[in-house]
């Protein structure tokens, strides 16, 4: 239920950027995405939270990228490694535009999630992927900004914990601009389909 209304405010904010813009850009030719457009949200407009490697992070870091986020945890048995497989599939779909999709993934379980463990998590998938992390402050005023949601699920022994968590992807274009929401199941090719939109807008 909680994921659900997370989801519906997404899709709200959607509709009132296109509602209040009808005589701007919502009234000119728009990209069509397969995932959600949220083109000029108000919210999401940075992640400021340190990567594996201890840089902090700023979206501004990867102007003239596609920048895809995801939340999730390294002990996630499903979703999120789906999600990150996918996001690699996207790159390697790309071919030579490859080197112009970062791949972000924010840990929403930083108790366990160390350093080290996001370095080697974002292996599996692709090096050039980040991982990042922060304190539980800090990731809990992201997560505020990004309406998402997050809650720790108790299991047998006080590490065996899972994390109950939004699943879905915000891409941002090359100027560092969040235009779409992709949500967990559209596939690696609607995404690389947005992805490419986003890439010839910029001249790419």
């Amino acid at each position: 239920m909680q994921k659900r209304n997370a989801l519906k405010l997404i899709a709200a904010g959607a509709i009132s950027v296109c509602a209040t813009g009808l005589l701007g850009a919502c009234s000119e030719k728009k990209a069509e995405f397969r995932g959600v457009d949220v083109t000029g949200a108000e919210y999401a407009r940075d992640i400021p939270l340190t990567d594996h490697n201890g840089q902090p992070r700023h979206i501004k870091d990867f102007a003239g990228k596609v920048v895809v986020v995801f939340f999730g945890y390294t002990q996630c048995p499903d979703v999120c490694p789906t999600s990150m497989q996918e996001l690699a599939e996207v790159k390697q779909m790309l071919g030579k535009d490859g080197g112009r999709l970062q791949g972000i993934f924010v840990t929403v379980d930083p108790e366990r999630d160390t350093p080290e463990v996001l370095k080697a998590y974002m292996a599996n998938f692709d090096p050039s992927f980040l991982a990042l992390h922060g304190t539980p402050e800090q990731l809990a005023a992201v997560a505020k900004d990004f309406k998402i949601y997050y809650k720790k699920v108790d299991g047998k022994t006080p590490t065996s914990y899972t994390m109950d968590h939004s699943a879905g992807s915000y891409v941002y274009d090359p100027a560092g601009r969040l235009r779409v929401y992709n949500r967990y199941g559209s596939g690696a090719q609607a995404l690389a389909a947005d992805v490419k939109v986003l890439l010839a807008e910029a001249g790419g």
